[in-house]
Parts: C-alpha cells; sequence; structure tokens
C-alpha cells in the first residue's frame, strides 16, 4: 500500500507554463540591439544623454558684449585677407553675429547701424563708401521696424541718413531731401526723450550739412552738457567747431571724446589734422603715429594714419620720408587706388615725374599686377608678397579730379616726339573738364597740361628742362575733414 502511494504522482504539484517562442525572440531582438548599442557608443557613434554639443551655442548677449568690445578697441572695420587665411574678427562682423541669432533685436541692429556708418570713412572710396551706406541704412531701417518709438533708434537712423546724404554720390535732390528725412528722425527722436544726447548731437551735425552754422554750434554744445560722457557728442562738437575754424576748440572736443573711447583712430586723425591746419607738424604727426600704432597692435592693416604722416612730412618738403611713409601704406593695403594716388602726388612734389607716372596710373585708370611698379618694388624690399591689381578711381569727387589732372599733367610733360603720351593726357584731361569745370584751378592747369601738347604735337622745341604746371593739393587731399 505504501509502495503504491509512493509510485502515484501528487494531485496538487505546480504546473509549469509552456514555453513561448515569440518571447525569446523579443529577448534575443533586444539583447542584439543593446549590443549594438554599447558598441556604437564605444565606437564614439552614439553620444550618450546630456553629451555636451561640440560647438556650444552663443547668445545674442554674448556677441553684442564681444562687438561693444571690439568697437571700445578700435577694431570697428577689419577686412578679411583672401583664403585660405583666416578671417579677422571686427566688431561689425560679431554684431552680424549676435543677428543670426536674435534677428528681432532692436538695439543690436541700430548700433549695427551706427557702427557701419563709422567705418564707411574707412573705406577707399564712394562707390564702396556708399555700398556700406546703404547696408547701414538697412540696418537701421530694421532697427525702426522693431522699435518704432525707441528714441536712440531714431537718433541714428539720423545719423546714417545724415552721412549717406553727403556722399558725393548722392544727387543734390535726393541730397535735400534725405537731409530733411535725418532732421525729421532727430527731432522725433528728442520728442521721444528730451534727455537724449544722441538726438541732440546727430540734429547739430544734420543741422551743419545743411549750412546752419549757428544753430549746429548751439545744439551740439547742449548735447555735450546733456551728457559729458558721450563720445559722439563731443565728436559732432568737434566737428562743428572745426567746421568753422574754431581749431582749438575743436581738438579740445575731439580729446574728450578720446578720453571717452580711447582706441577710436579715427579721433586721433581728427586731432591731427586740426593741428595741421595750425601748422603745428610735431603735434599732428604725434596723433597720427598714435592711431597708427593702435592699428598695429590690434593687427588692422588700416593705411589711413600713414597717409597722414606722408601728407604731413609732403607739407613740410620732407620728401623722402613722406614717401616712405605712403609705401608703408601701400603695404598695409596694396589694392586701393587712392593710396597709390597720394604716392604720386608725393613724388610729383619731390619732382620725381618717371616714377609718379605708373603710380597715378594705378589710380586713375588701374593697373595689372604685372604693371604695378609701386607694388614690385614693395616685393623686392619684402615688405609685399606679391603684387596685386588695382582698380581705379572713378572720377567721383573734387580729390579724385586732382589725381586725374596730375596724371594727365605729367603725361603731357613726359611726352616727346618719339613717345608721345598726349592723347591719354588730353582725354584724362577733357574727363575732368566735363565735371569739374567750374573750377578755376583745375582748370588752369587742364589749359597748361593741354598748352604743352599742342606745342609738341605743333612741332615747337619743348625743354626739357622745363617743370610741369602741378595743382595745389586740395585740402581734401592733404587735410581732409572729418568724417564723412
Amino acid at each position: 500500500m505504501v509502495d503504491e502511494l509512493l509510485q502515484r504522482k501528487p494531485l496538487f504539484r505546480e504546473k509549469r507554463a509552456a514555453v513561448n517562442p515569440y518571447r525569446i525572440l523579443v529577448l534575443i531582438v533586444l539583447i542584439l540591439a543593446a549590443i549594438w548599442v554599447w558598441r556604437g557608443v564605444q565606437q564614439g557613434a552614439i553620444k550618450p544623454a546630456f553629451y555636451p554639443t561640440p560647438t556650444p551655442t552663443r547668445s545674442a548677449a554674448s556677441y553684442i558684449e564681444e562687438a561693444e568690445a571690439y568697437f571700445l578697441a578700435g577694431k570697428i572695420y577689419d577686412p578679411d585677407p583672401p583664403p585660405p587665411a583666416a578671417p579677422r574678427p571686427d566688431a561689425i562682423d560679431t554684431y552680424q553675429r549676435a543677428l543670426a541669432v536674435d534677428p528681432n533685436n532692436a538695439e543690436a541692429w541700430a548700433r549695427l547701424a551706427r557702427i557701419q556708418t563709422y567705418s564707411s570713412a574707412l573705406l577707399s572710396n564712394d562707390p564702396k563708401r556708399l555700398e556700406r551706406l546703404t547696408e547701414a541704412r538697412q540696418s537701421i531701417d530694421r532697427a525702426v521696424e522693431l522699435a518704432p518709438d525707441n528714441s536712440t533708434v531714431r537718433a541714428i537712423r539720423a545719423f546714417v541718413l545724415d552721412w549717406y546724404a553727403t556722399n558725393p554720390l548722392v544727387g543734390e535732390e535726393e541730397r535735400q531731401d534725405l537731409l530733411a528725412e535725418a532732421q525729421t528722425e532727430a527731432l522725433q527722436a528728442f520728442q521721444l526723450d528730451q534727455n537724449n544726447a544722441l538726438a541732440l548731437a546727430f540734429y547739430a551735425e544734420v543741422l551743419l550739412d545743411q549750412l546752419n552754422w549757428t544753430q549746429a554750434e548751439q545744439y551740439a554744445a547742449q548735447a555735450v552738457q546733456l551728457d559729458p560722457e558721450s563720445m559722439d557728442a563731443h565728436r559732432v562738437y568737434g566737428t562743428v567747431l572745426e567746421s568753422t575754424a574754431q581749431y582749438n576748440r575743436a581738438i579740445q572736443e575731439y580729446l574728450e571724446a578720446a578720453r571717452i573711447n580711447p582706441n577710436l583712430t579715427f579721433l586721433y586723425l581728427y586731432i591731427g589734422r586740426n593741428y595741421l591746419r595750425l601748422k603745428l607738424y610735431d603735434r599732428a604727426l604725434e596723433f597720427f603715429a598714435r592711431a597708427a600704432n593702435i592699428n598695429a597692435q590690434l593687427g588692422v592693416k588700416d593705411p589711413l594714419p600713414n597717409l597722414e604722416i606722408a601728407k604731413t612730412y609732403t607739407q613740410q618738403g620732407e620728401f623722402f620720408i613722406a614717401a616712405r611713409n605712403a609705401e608703408k601704406a601701400l603695404s598695409l593695403d596694396p589694392t586701393t587706388a587712392n593710396t597709390y594716388g597720394q604716392l604720386g602726388i608725393i613724388m610729383i612734389r619731390a619732382r620725381n615725374y618717371e616714377g609718379a607716372l605708373p603710380v597715378l596710373k594705378c589710380a586713375v585708370r588701374g593697373c595689372t599686377a604685372e604693371e604695378n611698379e609701386a607694388a614690385q618694388n614693395l616685393v623686392a624690399e619684402g615688405l609685399l608678397e606679391s603684387s596685386v591689381a588695382v582698380e581705379g578711381l572713378p572720377l567721383t569727387n573734387l580729390t579724385v579730379a586732382y589725381y586725374y589732372v596730375e596724371y594727365g599733367t605729367v603725361l603731357a610733360f613726359l611726352s616727346r616726339p618719339n613717345q608721345n603720351y598726349c592723347p591719354e593726357a588730353r582725354q584724362v584731361l577733357n574727363e575732368v573738364k566735363s565735371l569739374f569745370s567750374y573750377d578755376p584751378v583745375l582748370m588752369n592747369i587742364v589749359a597748361d597740361s593741354e598748352g604743352i601738347c599742342n606745342r609738341l604735337e605743333s612741332g615747337q622745341i619743348y625743354s626739357t628742362t622745363a617743370t610741369p604746371a602741378v595743382a595745389p593739393t586740395p585740402e581734401a587731399t592733404i587735410t581732409p575733414t572729418p568724417m564723412p
């Protein structure tokens, strides 16, 4: 009986579940997926959760702070070198990066427009300056669209329109319309905030360009009183005083502007130019050299300070050192035609007419790298890596007209029966006559140069010891007025 009970299977044992093949398949798939993920992490193909991105996203505010730092350091605009060289950051580039992150930031658009306007005077010719001012108008119009009741935005728009209006490529009718619009913007800015010194300062600058000197001085002085720490207010007041020949007072205002923003090189150029008007050459050279040193420290390749040094030495009759400084300016920016024009003027003053001819050709007509003798000389001296082509200056203003007339004069003077440059000389001089017939100095030089060609072509004996009639360098060339 017992044996029978032991052999009998228990009635209440646990029932085992049947094997499910689908569950096994799912588990196998999960195991394989885990192995694949693990291998991806090990090989770097898959990043763990919350792993930092390789290039962290920057905020617009950080870009704006960096842009302001560049502006205060004097690095407003530094053109990038050709590839593969790395681009050189500056205030304009950095503001544009900020706006790429936050395109609806009205303050950033307004600040960019202000800096674009200032930077326009650092460019080499009127078309490029007008292009930069057009960009500034686009920036400030966007700012007004985003913040139409912001007093500072309106004030900066007055500033942009005023500088745009004074570009020589803008016609007289458009110029007057733009100045009227700028005046309206400045007044609206002041109505929105009567404590806004920028509104008063830029209103004064508009009045100055409308030839309302008394009112301009009055409002510029009020702007400085309202905000003694405004660089723009002191700059405008200095500009007004300079325009009314109050050079010592203008210098003091520019010095105050430089105290507030000590690395803005254009302020030192203003100061130096006013010392030149007072014929205090050593003081002028001191401030031009200060601007050149700031650029050297920042790595900014701006030829303007060295050009101003060259002009100063030219006025003193120190032509050799003047030419060396002009060549230094050329090595910093070898593609700028204006620099070739200045170097040509210096060579003419030094009676180096043969040397002036190819340099002025680059300035007026442009030249290929093979024709560019000045750049080739710099290459030979180790100051330039290779010769470059230069695009000639369009005949858009009085300063360029003097380059043209000097080029035509040298062509006529160097003409001989066996090497006659007079056809080219006449063509250049005719271009000057067609646009600047109202200028008596230019027309006298044109007449003298045409007389040389007339005598040569009529078979008269031409004295090789004669001195060509050289146009006195206009004030805009030796001591240009402040920007714009």
